[in-house]
C-alpha cells in the first residue's frame, strides 16, 4: 500500500476545511448578483413577450380591418358603378330628348299657314298635320322619362313651403302661441270669477 506522506494529511485536512466569513460573503454576493442577473432578464424578457404580444394584436386587427374595407369597398364600388352607368344612360337619354324636342320646336315654328296658296294647300296642310301628330307622339313618349323630373320640382316646391314655416323667428310662433292658449286663458279667468263669486254668496253673513 502507498504511503501518506504529511504533505498528503495536511492536503485533505484543507479541503475538509469549512469555507471562511470572506469567502462565503463572496459566494452570497456572487449569487445576489446572479439573481439580479436573472431578474434583469426575466424583465427584459416580459417587456419583449409584451412587445410581441401588442404587434400579434395590431396585426391581428390590421388584417380584420383591412378585409372588413375591402369588402365595404367592393360592394360601394359596384354601386357606384351601377350608379354611374346608370346617370350616363339617364344623361343621354335626356340629352335624346332635348335634341328631339328642339328638332320638332324648330319644324312646328317654320309652319307658316298664311304663306300658303291655293294649290299648296291641300299638300302643306298635310304636311304640317303630320308634324305635329310627330311632335304629339314624340312629347306623350317621352313623358313617362321626364317625370321623375317634375315630380322631384313638385316634391321640392311642397317640401321648401313647410321647411319655409319652419324658418319663422321666434316672435312669430310667440304671437301663434298666444293666439291658441288665448281663448283658454279667457275661459279660466271667466271660471275663476264664478267660483269666487260663489264662494262670496255661499259666505255666512
Amino acid at each position: 500500500m502507498p504511503d501518506f506522506t504529511t504533505t498528503d494529511h495536511d492536503e485533505l485536512l484543507d479541503l475538509a476545511e469549512e469555507p471562511s466569513a470572506e469567502e462565503l460573503q463572496d459566494q452570497v454576493q456572487r449569487a445576489q448578483s446572479e439573481l439580479i442577473e436573472l431578474k434583469r432578464r426575466q424583465d427584459q424578457i416580459e417587456k419583449e413577450k409584451q412587445r410581441l404580444e401588442e404587434l400579434s394584436r395590431r396585426q391581428e386587427e390590421l388584417e380584420r380591418g383591412r378585409i372588413e374595407m375591402i369588402d365595404k369597398l367592393t360592394r360601394s364600388l359596384l354601386l357606384v358603378q351601377r350608379e354611374t352607368e346608370e346617370s350616363q344612360r339617364r344623361l343621354e337619354q335626356l340629352h335624346n330628348i332635348q335634341d328631339s324636342f328642339a328638332e320638332h320646336l324648330k319644324e312646328l315654328e317654320q309652319v307658316d299657314c298664311k304663306s300658303w296658296g291655293g294649290k299648296e294647300l291641300a299638300r302643306e296642310l298635310t304636311r304640317a298635320t303630320g308634324i305635329v301628330d310627330e311632335a304629339k307622339a314624340t312629347y306623350a313618349r317621352t313623358q313617362a322619362k321626364i317625370a321623375p323630373i317634375e315630380e322631384d320640382e313638385i316634391l321640392e316646391e311642397v317640401y321648401g313651403e313647410e321647411l319655409g314655416l319652419k324658418g319663422q323667428s321666434f316672435l312669430y310662433w310667440l304671437q301663434c302661441g298666444v293666439a291658441f292658449t288665448l281663448p283658454l286663458l279667457v275661459l279660466g279667468l271667466v271660471a275663476i270669477c264664478i267660483w269666487i263669486w260663489h264662494m262670496l254668496t255661499l259666505a255666512p253673513k
